[in-house]
């Protein structure tokens, strides 16, 4: 089944539009808080499409993301009583608890691990928020984290060029489906 290709092919179409800072920025800031569509679908085609923008695209795609990260921290910081009996109910608390745990030992490092790292995110800054992390420390990490995430991607596709778009285009299905697996591997070894 081909998913992939069909949607690399419309994400380069927005990659080109005049608007495709916007959809970029729009991205970066809902996935860091509650979208599941990582920001990177729409940087590497628009970096490719202008390899001389791509550390610019890099900014922006980590102070989006950062910001977005930031509303993740408030989410929550004020939503936590809100979702616990959801979380209880639905057998999520142990999980909250590791998590929980990791944030007392690690803090500013787990959140700038999970920056960097193709982890969902906003659990992360949901549970920075709920756990009511130094807040100063929670941006400094995600800047760092998502920065250097976002700058390396932007990098490499930058010194590749149009050398690697037919390439990308080549394996798109296989990268996708890919990624699906390592999303939900990922989400499994959290989850248990």
């Amino acid at each position: 089944m081909r998913i992939f290709g069909p949607l690399y092919d419309k994400v380069i179409q927005w990659a080109g539009a005049p608007s495709a800072v916007w959809y970029l920025s729009g991205l970066s800031f809902a996935e860091s808080s509650f979208f599941p569509i990582p920001p990177d679908v729409m940087l590497i085609p628009m970096s490719l499409a202008a390899p001389e923008k791509a550390m610019r695209y890099a900014l922006i795609t980590t102070l989006a993301s950062t910001c977005g990260g930031f509303a993740g921290y408030f989410i929550g910081l004020f939503a936590l009583g809100w979702i616990t009996p959801w979380m209880q109910e639905f057998g999520y608390w142990e999980q909250y608890l590791r998590v929980h745990d990791v944030f007392i030992t690690w803090g500013f490092w787990a959140v700038l691990v999970a920056g960097f790292s193709p982890i969902p995110y906003k659990l992360f800054t949901i549970s920075a928020g709920a756990l009511a992390m130094n807040l100063p420390l929670f941006l400094l990490a995600s800047a760092v984290g998502r920065g250097a995430r976002f700058f390396m991607v932007a990098g490499l596709v930058r010194w590749g060029g149009p050398r690697i778009e037919p390439m990308l285009r080549r394996y798109v299905e296989r990268l996708g489906w890919a990624t699906v697996a390592l999303l939900c591997l990922g989400f499994l070894v959290w989850r248990f």
